[in-house]
């Protein structure tokens, strides 16, 4: 007689096969995680916070080095103490030197400690203008240009650098411009017409 074998009951479709036993997982060790930690520390310490300060270092590295270093402070502070009142003029037209288009109302002072000075502009027409901001200070200068009716500008200056601001009148109108410093400093401004 030939023998019958008997097969396995046949699968079920469409029925994931039951597990009976549950794997957890594996806890990395707390030294690990404390490497880890550590190194990531280390990596973004090492980062940088980089601005711009106005240098220009391409020019610096194009002039090549020399045998001796260059001085340890590239720029000497005292060139930011404002000038006295007889050499404000001489200060005011090198920091802000003559353009094609002639000055329509320029200005420059020395202001004491606290003092704030307001220049107002003859009527102007209507157009586009250019007003270009200087200081000499150890500190920020503020500047406010209104119009009859807006501010138009209102900022903290840097001292060392020129400030050139665009404007546009859509009515016949004066300018009223204003100077404020919490130490000496001397200002200067010049409004011509684009």
């Amino acid at each position: 007689m030939p023998s019958v074998r008997k097969s396995a009951a046949p699968p079920s479709v469409g029925v994931p096969p039951v597990r009976t036993s549950r794997a957890t997982p594996a806890r990395p060790p707390v030294a690990a995680v404390v490497l880890g930690s550590v190194l990531a520390a280390m990596v973004l310490g090492g980062c940088e916070y980089t601005y711009d300060d106005g240098r220009n270092w391409s020019a610096a590295a194009e002039q090549g080095s020399t045998g001796t270093p260059g001085p340890l402070f590239t720029r000497d502070p005292l060139t930011r103490d404002p000038v006295a009142e007889s050499e404000v003029e001489g200060w005011a037209a090198r920091t802000l030197p003559e353009t094609p288009q002639p000055a329509v109302h320029a200005g420059a002072g020395l202001l004491r400690p606290g003092e704030v000075r307001t220049d107002e502009s003859p009527v102007l027409d209507t157009g586009t203008y250019a007003l270009a901001l200087a200081c000499r200070s150890q500190r920020r200068v503020a500047f406010t240009v209104r119009s009859d009716t807006l501010t138009l500008v209102d900022l903290g200056l840097r001292c060392g650098i020129t400030r050139e601001n665009v404007i546009y009148l859509s009515a016949r109108s004066r300018l009223v411009i204003t100077a404020e410093a919490r130490t000496g400093a001397n200002y200067a401004f010049k409004l011509r017409r684009l």
